[in-house]
């Protein structure tokens, strides 16, 4: 149902923007808009300041909008990394404990996190080193002198070659994999990358970020696997897949911008109570930085630190 309704949202703003006039006059700072001329001096000082972000060519002229250049229709960048799912990074609670000083006061405690990981600081083990017939196990505190009265390695039997090493007891011996470990390949998680453009919206005058996901054998990602990597709170509401305005016949993750210039607008106010000012060339990287929330383990932000 609820892909029916963006479907005929995505319908009926096509209609919108063909009748939406072109935006002539500057209205960043009162609204947080962006004239095409804006766009592209935003998109130029972006692409100078982070050269993994390039302008792009529409596909054919009837997708190329003439309030653009011809070379300048939309911004992209490829093999973005995404090596983590979003429910990843969900909260849980085996991975943090309440500790204190052992004082016993009030206020005394402290939240130690990720102390407690699985697999990990669970103290020092037992290892058991093969010595032929006898396996004799070393304690973790067991003092290292004791080895002192272990037999000599015979390094002339070493330098000889022969079956040296097939009689040496330390040499490393590779466990074979069971049957039933096979299956643990499964669980690797595989670096995705996705491939991110920004077009400009010519209804709400705004940038708008599509993406496409690829798996690690760069094959496309399924709408329900791109999901995976979009917040939960925006997957299938703030993002609908559309089709992409500039390209035919390709389908693509979007994030709608009915609500980015009324963020922008908040942002130009909040840096003006500070006595900052927002140029209007700095929009898309505040743009990107501000729609992270949505796409978090996307890691396609390499502008922290460019001063703003």
């Amino acid at each position: 149902m609820d892909n029916l309704v963006n479907s005929f949202k995505s319908a009926a703003l096509s209609v919108g923007e063909f009748l939406t006039p072109v935006l002539k006059e500057s209205k960043f700072k009162e609204t947080g808009v962006l004239t095409p001329e804006e766009f592209v001096a935003a998109g130029d000082f972006l692409v100078h300041h982070c050269p993994t972000w390039s302008w792009a060519k529409a596909i054919d002229d009837a997708r190329t909008r003439n309030y653009l250049p011809v070379d300048k229709q939309y911004l992209l960048t490829k093999h973005v990394p995404c090596h983590r799912r979003c429910k990843q990074m969900e909260y849980d609670s085996n991975l943090e404990k309440i500790l204190s000083d052992g004082t016993g006061e009030a206020g005394d405690e402290w939240v130690d996190t990720h102390h407690f990981a699985p697999e990990a600081n669970q103290g020092p083990k037992d290892i058991e080193i093969n010595l032929g017939e006898k396996s004799t196990p070393l304690k973790a505190d067991d003092n290292d002198d004791e080895d002192d009265d272990a037999p000599a390695v015979d390094m002339d039997a070493f330098m000889e070659g022969g079956d040296a090493e097939e009689d040496d007891p330390f040499r490393y011996v590779p466990e074979k994999k069971k049957e039933s470990d096979v299956g643990d390949e499964q669980d690797i998680l595989r670096t995705r990358t996705y491939d991110l453009h920004i077009t400009y919206d010519k209804y709400y005058q705004v940038p708008r970020l599509w993406l496409l996901g690829y798996n690690e054998d760069r094959k496309y990602l399924t709408v329900e696997q791109m999901n995976e990597d979009f917040s939960e709170d925006h997957a299938n509401k703030t993002i609908t897949i559309e089709s992409h305005p500039h390209l035919v016949n390709v389908q693509m993750a979007s994030i709608h911008p009915c609500r980015h210039a009324e963020v922008m607008k908040r942002l130009i106010e909040q840096l003006a109570g500070s006595g900052r000012v927002l140029g209007v060339h700095q929009y898309l990287l505040i743009f990107l930085k501000f729609v992270q929330a949505v796409i978090p383990t996307i890691e396609y932000d390499y502008t922290r630190s460019i001063e703003l």
